[in-house]
């Protein structure tokens, strides 16, 4: 997994409540078993005027010049509720989000976007419309900087604020470890167990 540090960015404001994992990636999108090919189908919904032909909608946020090149998301609270579909933070990941602001998460999506490398950074509601208020204004440049160490997002006008994320997941995020990267670090007392348990369970091992 790819950690996650530091990183700047630009910014598309989604700022509505309660976006769903099948808003994110309706379920007739989700035609792979593995975590690729799906970026196309991501909030497919909203942002093609016909789905099957994949034919742009203009007034979509992601389809507009300014955010053409977005790398973070702010949104509303409770982004990601729904369904536990894993594809809906595929489909993020290889879009290219590295991290999502908001008031708040789904629980399951929350854990899926730490375990793909997404930061899901949470702030109040006033600091969610402050950021907005940024990345709408046209006259203002379009740019911020999370920085995981000192859980601080920064915005290109100066003003910064502190999100929340628990101390497990930042330290998952930071080291760029998942679950089988965390099993890993213990591997050297694995294999001292499994050498001193084979005498006595050997069918374990064949």
């Amino acid at each position: 997994m790819r950690e996650f540090r530091q990183h700047v960015g630009i910014a598309a404001p989604l700022p509505l409540p309660n976006i769903d994992t099948d808003t994110i990636i309706p379920s007739r999108e989700m035609k792979h078993v593995s975590k690729t090919g799906l970026a196309q189908g991501l909030f497919s919904g909203w942002r093609y005027l016909n789905e099957r032909k994949k034919e742009p909608n203009p007034e979509f946020v992601l389809n507009q010049h300014r955010y053409r090149e977005t790398t973070i998301l702010v949104t509303g609270e409770n982004f990601g509720c729904g369904s536990s579909r894993e594809h809906a933070v595929w489909a993020l990941l290889e879009y290219g989000i590295r991290s999502i602001i908001a008031p708040s998460f789904g629980r399951i999506f929350l854990t899926n976007c730490v375990r793909n490398g997404i930061l899901p950074a949470a702030i109040n509601e006033n600091q969610c419309l402050d950021i907005l208020s940024l990345i709408t204004d046209q006259n203002i440049e379009n740019r911020i900087e999370i920085d995981l160490e000192k859980n601080l997002i920064t915005l290109s006008n100066g003003k910064s604020f502190q999100f929340e994320l628990n101390s497990t997941d930042r330290e998952n995020l930071l080291n760029g470890w998942d679950m089988i990267d965390k099993t890993l670090i213990n591997q050297k007392e694995i294999i001292e167990f499994e050498k001193k348990d084979q005498p006595n369970r050997p069918w374990q091992y064949r």
